[in-house]
């Protein structure tokens, strides 16, 4: 079995074989058979989706049974379409003959109480036991680089077949193309440093160093959108991912009228309630529609598509995310003040309430790229709550005309926010910047452990990096969605192991406020601060040999410490003892033995400290 050309294969098919697909048991009952299914997408890219779905659907099994079972699978396939077609077992629907596998399976783990339902239900079980998986693969990660190639001489194939079932285990929502995508990037990371038949690379270290990130980053970054707009659908629910959608495909194609801007929102969002909930086949096939409509009416919707329209497929999809918004209509108002000074307002909110905030939504976002998605729906949210108040019987007769001045007060904090932000991290750099939000976040959330805080604080660093070198009608949108995924992170790490009662009230109130609730946050009361212990601050000689970047990650889990210690410490404290440190460790690092001079001096620096923190 050739993997390489399996996936080639699939990845020139691409999408089109979700057409090919049955979406449900209730789509397929009585019409499209296995062996048709089978002669439509051909043996090669059939055994492959199958080794995807039975990697996603028993995350505990084992690569040796998933692809046995995708072998069984792809032989029933084979005599179906090549004689037995009238078959009991042919007339089967796809996804029940998946199913029925799995469950012929022995000791496979979690699966009895599902193999023990009927269809639907069945479905719906095996559907729950799918969870997002932190991390990859290990051996993405700095793989042993000889080992690595050494393997992949003796076992091109089956490799390539097995870094696809691990994807795809540890990832069970991602869909297959994506999955079959970043598994022609790795074998081709595996070619490029292990040379195929001229032999390995010269420096496998830093091939394998400079190779592995352009594998593992696009599926952390898919993996990390979805799971954050699932998290957005389950905790929000389908009102609010509709609204989100609608301000971002209403920037993208501002000249697209309401009513297909509105079809393109109902769309994406089914197609993310089948993603979220874990069909593969019907995620693909809504995904593909989707394509397949935008394109075909690009005249309608944007000028900047066309090229990302005449890619394959597979490449379309994110083409199209990443492309440029389409230029405003020359012709489009800079204000909708019909929105507030038409005398029929009141009457529509009232009749169609849900249709004429989500006009509104569409208005104010079509002409108005470079706010974030987050800012417009709060924007929206606002609108509403005008209406509600200034429609109701009694309302001054001018209620609404303080709309406008609302609005201009929260764009100006908005971009105060993210302003000032920006001039902390041009003014002190990505280390400095961080220790100041390591002092925010970890007073908000001392629950969390050093290493999360760090991780969520070097991740926000990252979004100061790359956003506050861009001008105005870029920087807020840029900040505040990539600061949404991160706070998205957090929230959902708060779902899982709850953090404290303001991250709880931040997390679930809105979604469109949850920036700004966060930000607002102060110090958890609710925190029980850590004892003095002994070993609570400990300090050795590898503070003097240790590189700049692990030096510098030591302070930083200190410095956490130091404010889960005492959460009220105040700047000028932290400045004292912080300068004592430094003394004290330029100190010893210039002593002949400067374990010793810790193990002294180490004991003092926190009586001291103690003392200047009790005044």
């Amino acid at each position: 079995m050739n993997w390489r050309t399996i996936i080639y294969v699939v990845l020139l098919v691409s999408l089109t074989v979700a057409k090919a697909l049955p979406r449900t048991s209730r789509d397929v009952e009585g019409k499209t058979s296995i062996g048709q299914r089978f002669s439509q997408l051909h043996e090669n890219n059939f055994k492959a989706i199958a080794l995807i779905m039975f990697a996603q659907y028993v995350p505990g099994g084992t690569f040796g049974r998933a692809a046995g079972m995708a072998e069984r699978v792809t032989a029933l396939a084979r005599s179906c379409a090549a004689a037995a077609k009238d078959s009991p077992d042919c007339l089967k629907p796809l996804d029940r003959i998946f199913f029925d596998t799995i469950c012929q399976e022995k000791n496979l783990p979690r699966i009895a109480d599902c193999c023990a339902k009927e269809d639907s239900e069945r479905n719906d079980c095996f559907l729950s036991l799918k969870n997002f998986s932190q991390g990859f693969i290990p051996p993405l990660e700095r793989p042993d680089a000889e080992a690595a190639c050494r393997n992949y001489s003796q076992h091109q194939q089956p490799l390539t077949a097995y870094f696809t079932y691990e994807v795809s285990r540890k990832h069970p929502f991602l869909p297959a193309p994506t999955i079959l995508s970043v598994a022609l990037r790795y074998e081709e990371m595996m070619k490029r440093c292990c040379g195929g038949a001229e032999g390995p690379s010269q420096h496998l270290e830093e091939c394998f160093r400079t190779q592995a990130p352009k594998v593992v980053k696009p599926v952390r970054e898919d993996a990390l959108r979805q799971e954050h707009t699932c998290g957005i659908l389950k905790k929000f629910g389908e009102r609010t991912l509709k609204a989100l959608k609608l301000t971002q495909i209403s920037q993208k194609f501002p000249k697209a009228d309401f009513v297909t801007v509105h079809k393109l929102v109902m769309d994406v969002a089914d197609m993310h309630k089948d993603c979220c909930r874990g069909d593969m086949l019907d995620c693909m096939r809504d995904r593909e529609d989707i394509l397949q409509y935008v394109c075909s009416n690009q005249h309608i919707l944007s000028s900047k598509i066309q090229e990302c329209c005449e890619q394959p497929l597979l490449q379309r999809s994110e083409c199209i995310i990443n492309v440029e918004n389409d230029d405003k209509p020359a012709d489009l108002s800079p204000h909708i003040r019909e929105f507030i000074e038409d005398k029929g307002i009141c009457e529509r909110f009232a009749q169609e309430k849900d249709t004429h905030l989500a006009r509104f939504l569409y208005e104010y976002s079509r002409r108005h790229p470079e706010f974030s998605a987050q800012m417009l729906l709060r924007i929206g949210k606002g609108y509403e709550d005008l209406l509600q108040e200034c429609c109701r019987p009694g309302a001054p007769s001018g209620c609404r005309s303080r709309g406008e001045e609302e609005l201009r007060k929260h764009i100006y904090e908005t971009e105060s926010v993210m302003r000032t932000s920006c001039d902390i991290y041009n003014e002190k750099g990505d280390y400095y910047f961080q220790n100041e939000l390591l002092m925010s976040f970890t007073k908000k959330m001392p629950q969390l452990t050093s290493t999360e805080l760090i991780k969520f604080t070097k991740e926000m660093t990252t979004i100061g990096s790359k956003c506050c070198q861009l001008g105005q009608d870029k920087l807020l949108r840029c900040a505040e969605e990539n600061l949404d995924l991160v706070l998205g992170e957090i929230c959902r790490r708060h779902l899982a192991d709850p953090i404290n009662p303001g991250v709880c009230r931040c997390c679930s109130s809105s979604y469109a406020f949850r920036r700004p609730c966060i930000g607002k946050l102060e110090v958890d009361e609710s925190y029980v601060p850590l004892a003095l212990t002994p070993g609570l601050f400990a300090f050795h000689g590898d503070l003097c040999t240790m590189e700049e970047e692990r030096l510098q990650h030591r302070k930083q889990e200190m410095l956490i410490t130091l404010l889960k210690y005492k959460p009220q410490i105040s700047p000028e404290q932290l400045g004292s003892v912080t300068a004592a440190f430094s003394a004290m460790r330029e100190r010893c690092c210039g002593e002949a033995n400067p374990e010793t001079c810790f193990l002294k001096e180490g004991p003092e620096l926190i009586k001291r400290s103690e003392k200047m923190l009790s005044a």
